[in-house]
């Protein structure tokens, strides 16, 4: 293959959409992936679009914020959706996928795309070919994190992510957990553990008291709100959690007939079920810790650790300041950053931005001007939302909140805010 028309730094999700976007509107990329040579903290393997946090995808539900994200993607031809769909497990109304076998099936496409050469080494520095996209996500290697600290001056920010606890289902004692998604939605998808009150506050006095890792001297401790560890939310009131991700609303304990007083739920993380992870239980708690809290859950005293939970920096920039509203430096022409670097949150919204991003390079390669999908879509609401001023700027998941508003009956109103994006998609793809 002749020199790349784009070269993009990072195989994650972001990335890897945009190098497949790129190669669908017949233009050659380049794609260079650090992994297996250089890895992160909290990546497991070398294929590209490796899931860290989480397998859910969120709810596919069309009147929730996700299920809308991904009718709009579907319309524009996200290729990782597509794939994920592919690696789907079940999980009630979200998608959740099998990790390994999503990441690999985008591997094996992207490493089949004969437009595409897949380089595996590290980008240190920003000595890129003139049209390049930095898709390096909050995990950016430290050499590059210089790098970038350089080209934009002082303007770096990060927060922290964690990841929750996965689990050898086989190990799980099954008498003590049954299946049912809340108030039924999509199946019995779930395993769930009841506790009793008195079950529930041991959990809660432990989080309290048990050791977390030590942090390195030069990170500040600021978390995320939609991923905080779960001993962060126990501190925050001893009922919070029970009014999170244990909480017990739209479940009956079958063995009582009853509301449980708090529940704690696993989902299916793999296709053949053999790992489950905690929801709602991404920690920064030591090691030996996670395995202490195991024992204080009914059925899981003898459960075996697959995927301990952890606690990692995240980085991303100042985009309304730093970038266009292609999401391309002001400081230099054709260098462009995609996904969770500039600001989003989220896997989905990732994809998005990633999809996005490749459309308006294509535009970029033709002399055509940036490309806007409408603030009535949650996708050209993520869009402006990177490009509006915001004081402090921070990571955004997509929400309801970011639409402009409608008129109608309160109930109505998210089914009317859907069939006014998809309609408003549409009418601008028709064009």
């Amino acid at each position: 293959m002749k020199a790349a028309e784009v070269t993009i730094i990072g195989g994650g999700l972001a990335g890897s959409e945009c190098a497949l976007q790129l190669a669908r509107r017949r233009r050659t990329v380049e794609l260079i992936e650090m992994r297996p040579s250089s890895s992160t903290p909290a990546h497991r393997s070398g294929d590209l679009a490796e899931l860290v946090c989480s397998n859910s995808l969120k709810s596919d539900n069309p009147e929730t914020a996700s299920g809308l994200l991904k009718r709009e993607l579907r319309l524009l031809g996200c290729r990782l959706l597509e794939i994920a769909e592919e690696a789907k497990v079940p999980a009630g109304h979200a998608l959740a996928v099998d990790r390994e076998f999503f990441a690999r099936s985008v591997t094996e496409i992207v490493d089949n795309e004969p437009l595409i050469r897949l380089d595996r080494s590290e980008q240190t520095d920003l000595e890129l070919p003139p049209c390049s996209v930095i898709a390096s996500g909050p995990l950016t290697s430290g050499s590059l994190s210089f790098a970038l600290e350089e080209h934009f001056g002082n303007e770096h920010l990060f927060f922290y992510d964690a990841i929750a606890i996965s689990v050898n289902a086989e190990t799980i004692d099954s008498s003590r957990v049954f299946k049912a998604s809340r108030y039924g939605k999509g199946g019995a998808d779930y395993w769930n553990i009841a506790l009793s009150g008195e079950e529930y506050n041991r959990l809660i006095d432990f989080l309290f008291s048990a050791p977390k890792s030590e942090k390195r001297g030069f990170e500040e401790q600021r978390y995320f709100e939609a991923c905080l560890p779960v001993e962060v939310i126990a501190q925050r009131g001893p009922e919070s959690l029970r009014y999170g991700a244990l909480k017990p609303k739209g479940l009956v304990d079958p063995v009582t007939g009853l509301e449980p007083h708090a529940v704690i739920q696993l989902r299916q993380e793999t296709l053949d079920g053999s790992m489950l992870g905690l929801v709602g239980f991404q920690t920064r708690l030591t090691r030996p810790a996670q395995r202490d809290l195991l024992g204080l859950i009914p059925g899981m005293k003898g459960a075996q650790i697959l995927r301990y939970g952890s606690i990692h920096r995240n980085t991303f920039i100042d985009s309304p300041r730093l970038l266009d509203e292609k999401q391309m430096s002001r400081s230099r022409d054709g260098l462009f950053f995609s996904g969770q670097i500039v600001g989003v949150e989220g896997y989905m919204e990732s994809i998005a931005h990633g999809l996005v991003t490749a459309m308006n390079i294509d535009r970029y390669l033709d002399g055509k001007d940036v490309f806007l999908l409408p603030e009535h879509t949650l996708t050209g609401a993520l869009q402006a939302h990177l490009s509006s001023a915001h004081v402090p700027f921070q990571p955004m998941n997509v929400n309801y909140g970011l639409l402009p508003p409608i008129e109608g009956p309160k109930r109505s109103r998210k089914r009317l805010m859907t069939e006014r994006s998809l309609q408003s998609l549409r009418d601008i793809l028709s064009v």
